[in-house]
């Protein structure tokens, strides 16, 4: 059966759009084995409460927002948990990830699924004022939360050293005083200003050559207390040269939300992991990707996840820390959600027409799970959005 609907693709103009036939994959919850692929989650906001007003605790939807990561889970992905995907800096503070690491942890065991924590410095205001001394307290604060819960560690670039950081030797004494600390091996996590304006400089230059520099310095000297480095800088040639230098058991795991199927399918001289935001947008055809390059299938591996390019790079357009939304209304789209709710109510962060555009690239990528269930929640929107 098909399905027609109409929709605003440009601005001031209605064009009919008539689905593609719904693909059919085969679903599998075996781990990948040919590659670690960490699926970074959305959470899902309580749609009975009023996210305008900052001053009061987050409220979560934790049915829906745990389930989603058992959907993630029963496809073979492993969950990078309390990251930028999940609003991180972004409307969930600190507090509302304490919990949501917890009960996230709590369900991993439960399932048997596998997760990983991101930990910083987000209770810490960021400012020029504050002391290295002070940045690291607050790594340790959190840190010690998630290994407290058995967790294992996404350390997260941290916006109040970005602020208060006067030369790549305070990245160094941050990194080596924390990392001689950890009970096991962590994920650092290099996230590009388009995704964190305030972290512009990070590793103390805005020359990126020079920040890999000090960046690779402190893997190297850290090796055996580093699981991997996750960069999110949409630049894939920098990605590989950086990839190619990591000591030997560093892990690199993509972060490029543009480039991921070549990086992931990599080259003759290695190929990256990955921890990526847009496979909670696409994760059952990337699922579908990773079984097939596990079987040795490259041509199916890309012939899938082709199509998702077009796709998340749409969703990840500037402003590049505005692709939370996308993410979200896919998922209400796909029925993970009841409403499309956000905290912070960041769900009208991006426009009508983005969201529009963003429904038949998601239809062309064969992300809609149910077609008409799908169409009956645009119309629902659109009709709220001109009501």
């Amino acid at each position: 059966m098909s399905y027609t609907i109409e929709l605003p693709l440009t601005e001031g103009q209605l064009t009919q759009y008539t689905l593609c036939e719904a693909q059919s994959l085969p679903a599998s919850s075996v781990p990948f084995s040919s590659r670690v692929a960490f699926a970074a989650a959305h959470v899902v906001a309580d749609p009975n409460v009023d996210h305008t007003d900052r001053s009061k605790p987050v409220q979560l939807d934790w049915d829906a927002t745990l389930a989603y990561r058992r959907h993630l889970w029963s496809l073979g992905f492993a969950v990078a948990e309390a990251m930028d995907t999940a609003q991180r800096g972004m409307g969930l503070d600190w507090p509302a990830s304490q919990a949501l690491i917890r009960r996230s942890i709590a369900e991993a065991r439960a399932v048997g699924g596998v997760v990983a924590c991101g930990a910083g410095t987000d209770h810490l205001p960021p400012s020029p004022a504050r002391t290295v001394a002070e940045v690291i307290a607050a790594y340790e604060e959190q840190i010690g939360y998630v290994e407290g819960l058995g967790g294992q560690v996404i350390m997260m670039a941290s916006r109040a050293l970005a602020a208060c950081a006067k030369s790549p030797d305070d990245y160094a004494r941050v990194y080596n005083h924390i990392l001689a600390q950890v009970k096991q091996p962590v994920i650092i996590h290099w996230l590009g200003d388009m995704f964190d304006p305030q972290l512009a400089g990070y590793w103390g230059s805005r020359d990126l050559t020079a920040a890999m520099e000090t960046c690779l310095a402190i893997l190297q000297e850290n090796a055996s207390k580093i699981d991997g480095i996750k960069i999110s800088l949409l630049d894939a040639q920098r990605e590989i040269v950086m990839r190619r230098r990591l000591p030997a058991n560093v892990k690199m795991y993509t972060g490029d939300d543009f480039n991921y199927p070549e990086l992931i399918l990599g080259d003759e001289q290695g190929y990256s992991h990955a921890l990526l935001g847009i496979f909670d947008a696409i994760a059952p055809v990337a699922a579908a990707a990773f079984h097939a390059l596990d079987a040795g299938d490259m041509q199916r591996y890309c012939a899938l996840l082709e199509p998702t390019v077009a796709l998340s790079r749409h969703i990840f357009q500037t402003p590049t820390y505005n692709y939370k939304t996308g993410i979200v209304f896919l998922a209400w789209l796909n029925n993970h959600q009841a409403q499309f709710k956000m905290v912070a109510t960041q769900e009208s962060a991006r426009s009508v027409q983005h969201l529009a555009n963003l429904f038949v690239l998601a239809d062309k990528a064969g992300l809609l799970c149910d077609p008409a269930l799908a169409v009956k929640r645009m119309q629902h929107y659109l009709n709220g959005m001109t009501a």
